[in-house]
């Protein structure tokens, strides 16, 4: 009896604090989320009632205001395992920001339990986005009445930005993940495309990039799980469809979260991760319901599975020792696939209203269940041997800086030396002809491998590959990686020649360099007898031995990270 009087105390506790802290979320018509002045406030007074929430700041938005984490740690223990939450990327898909008010409100109050799991929570991640308030710019989606913007203050599109770290914004982020050092992290979003019965779907961290130990764990044992446990809740699920402006019925891709997106950084660090998608055109309530409830099974299944996931994480390192292939490119390989029940509308075309041509439509009086084609494999295209160390020159600032916010372990040389290293030399890449995410972004490179002796100078940074970070030095330094630093521009400057000659003054120097350079001169001859029209014109066989003489520079598409295999 006594037990049972001391549970309604509790259970009226929990439910007067519950009914006390509803989210401004809860107190609309259901199809109204939160603005950004409501969230902060909400979460401050949660700050000040509950011992277990605390709410820190961790740079800020390109606006300058503090970007805030939102903690629950049911123990205030320092190293408990941590959950990392990332809403508001996009502010127009506010599902996540209203899903995990209600979720720490939850946590405080005791009606839900983390495991002993310490729950962390970016409030809202592009602020001056959430501070673009409207009702018009998320065209295809069905609620909520008013919302954030997908750019931020600069228009960046901060889910692209994880590794070239244009906005204060993705600095930040670096600074949380590697401050909680998550063991599993979700990215809440909703998606595009498609029209079909399920109200969530979402993008699994590819299994490929994880490795063969985290990647079958994740997408045969702990995805499903969790996915099985929210469609007891009515939820249903599928992949993320990729699919614009045709019908799934013919199949679609895993989608390639390469490491410019959050779960592609996070998986950097073997961090397992979720991009989770609620369904644009579903009703607003639905949504966030269904984000809460995908937050908890998560929760629940880490909880349970802490230990296992921790010692993958770790033992996953085993396989990339100096020496190990590790793959930088990828492709959909199309003869690998899964057969899915896949729950969708019957697809037609009819006269558009607007230009009278054949338009897409999908009749939901038309539902229907069957084997649809999900290509959920990829592979390699390119890998590169593991080095034992790189060596960056003090000289790239900018990467360096990249490089500590990311915990990377670096050893400044202490005096000149000379070393055997292996160089490239970039040979081609290829350009988009449009600016993207604010680069003019390189693509499909090639390098060519050179091992020379060099001096290295004082104060550059040698850096070992046996480090947590491996995966993140190899996916940054490697140019032909999809996502390095080179193809993010950062190493335009050295494709470009500085120094050049007058023709009528090397003239007289190129011809005194064939009488006496017998090698430049019979590789010369061989030239012209193997190129009829490189025979015949003079302006190119003086810009030839230009370039195969002492006087050319040598350093143009030099790329100037060193390695030591």
């Amino acid at each position: 009896m006594i037990y049972r009087f001391l549970f309604l105390i509790v259970f009226s506790a929990q439910f007067s604090a519950q009914q006390k802290f509803p989210t401004p979320y809860e107190k609309g018509n259901g199809n109204q989320s939160v603005t950004y002045l409501e969230m902060v406030k909400y979460y401050e007074q949660l700050d000040k009632k509950f011992k277990n929430i605390s709410v820190h700041n961790f740079g800020q938005d390109d606006n300058g205001e503090p970007i805030k984490v939102v903690v629950f740690n049911p123990n205030k223990k320092k190293n408990t395992p941590s959950i990392l939450i990332n809403n508001g990327i996009h502010p127009g898909e506010p599902d996540g920001i209203d899903a995990t008010m209600m979720l720490m409100r939850d946590l405080a109050t005791g009606k839900i339990s983390s495991g002993g799991l310490q729950i962390a929570a970016v409030q809202a991640y592009n602020i001056s986005g959430m501070l673009r308030r409207g009702k018009y710019s998320r065209a295809n989606q069905n609620g909520p009445e008013e919302y954030g913007f997908r750019g931020n203050a600069r228009n960046f599109d901060l889910n692209r930005d994880f590794i070239k770290n244009d906005t204060e914004n993705a600095k930040a982020f670096q600074q949380i993940f590697h401050h909680y050092k998550p063991v599993y992290f979700i990215d809440n979003h909703v998606s595009n495309g498609a029209d079909y019965q399920y109200l969530f779907t979402y993008i699994s961290t590819n299994k490929e990039r994880l490795g063969k130990k985290l990647g079958d764990y994740f997408n045969q044992k702990m995805q499903p799980e969790i996915l099985q446990n929210i469609e007891k809740n009515s939820v249903l699920s599928t992949p993320y469809v990729n699919i614009h402006g045709d019908s799934p019925d013919d199949g679609f891709p895993a989608f390639m979260d390469s490491p410019r997106y959050a779960t592609g950084y996070t998986t950097l660090f073997n961090t397992l991760g979720t991009v989770a998608e609620t369904h644009m055109l579903k009703p607003y309530p639905e949504r966030v319901r269904a984000t809460y409830d995908y937050i908890l099974a998560s929760i629940n299944y880490v909880a349970q599975n802490t230990a296992e996931i921790q010692q993958l994480m770790s033992s996953s390192l085993v396989e990339l020792k100096p020496g190990n292939k590790y793959s930088i490119q990828w492709k959909l390989d199309s003869a690998q696939f899964q057969l899915l029940d896949f729950k969708g509308y019957e697809a037609g075309k009819r006269p558009s209203e607007v230009s009278g041509k054949p338009r897409l439509y999908y009749d939901r009086t038309k539902p229907f269940s069957r084997k649809v084609k999900f290509f959920d494999s990829y592979r390699s295209t390119k890998d590169i041997t593991i080095p034992k160390y790189y060596v960056v020159p003090k000289s790239e600032r900018k990467v360096l800086e990249h490089l500590r916010r990311n915990r990377i372990q670096m050893k400044e040389l202490g005096r000149d030396s000379a070393a055997t290293v292996e160089m490239y030399r970039i040979v081609d890449f290829k350009t988009v002809n449009n600016p993207y995410e604010g680069h003019y972004l390189h693509y499909e490179t090639t390098v060519r491998p050179e091992t020379k002796n060099v001096n290295l100078t004082k104060g550059d940074f040698l850096i070992h590959t046996t480090q947590p970070g491996v995966k993140y030095l190899l996916e940054t330094l490697e140019p032909e990686a999809t996502d390095s630093f080179f193809n993010w521009n950062f190493f335009d400057a050295v494709l470009g020649q500085k120094e050049y000659y007058s023709d009528y003054v090397f003239e007289d120097t190129a011809a005194e360099l064939l009488r006496t350079n017998t090698a430049l001169r019979t590789a010369f001859e061989l030239q012209k007898t193997a190129d009829a029209a490189f025979a015949k014109d003079g302006d190119r066989q003086l810009e030839w031995i230009y370039r195969n003489s002492s006087y050319y520079e040598g350093t143009v598409s030099l790329y100037p990270i060193f390695r030591i295999l």
